[in-house]
């Protein structure tokens, strides 16, 4: 992961993090928040938060969801407070997979996922299909907190 990044792309996590305060905390998964941005990140096209939706959702399915068909997807920039996810034990579509789909190509992350609940992979496997991943180090702790309740 890269940890290169702009004053613009903190405000935008920090909008990340605002979205994920409005999760219903569960024991069973983590509470995240997700902004999709315009590729020159002027314009927020969309925000989505784990559980907005029913069905386990996480944030970046709800975050794309509301934009699925916006021909300025590919070309967007997605923020999560969270790694996206390789594996999900419901057996619903990770989120590397939708992202992949998306053909977003840069991902901003807040905190790694730990190792609660699956392996995640999800940096790794982003990289490697050509998904710039941006580490933004400094909301780290503030990114750690939407997760108190486990």
């Amino acid at each position: 992961m890269a940890d290169t990044y702009s004053s613009r792309d903190v405000e935008l996590m920090r909008m990340a993090i605002d979205a994920g305060k409005a999760c219903t905390s569960v024991d069973t998964a983590y509470n995240v928040g997700a902004v999709i941005a315009s590729g020159d990140k002027q314009r927020v096209l969309s925000t989505g938060y784990s559980r907005q939706h029913p069905g386990n959702t996480h944030a970046e399915e709800c975050a794309l969801l509301a934009i699925a068909d916006s021909k300025d997807l590919p070309s967007s920039v997605l923020y999560t407070t969270m790694e996206p996810c390789s594996r999900r034990l419901s057996g619903n579509k990770p989120c590397v997979a939708r992202i992949l789909e998306s053909g977003i190509k840069w991902v901003y992350v807040g905190v790694r996922e730990p190792p609660n609940f699956v392996q995640c992979t999800g940096a790794e496997e982003l990289t490697q299909k050509g998904v710039a991943v941006v580490y933004i180090a400094e909301l780290e702790s503030e990114c750690r907190k939407l997760n108190q309740h486990l």
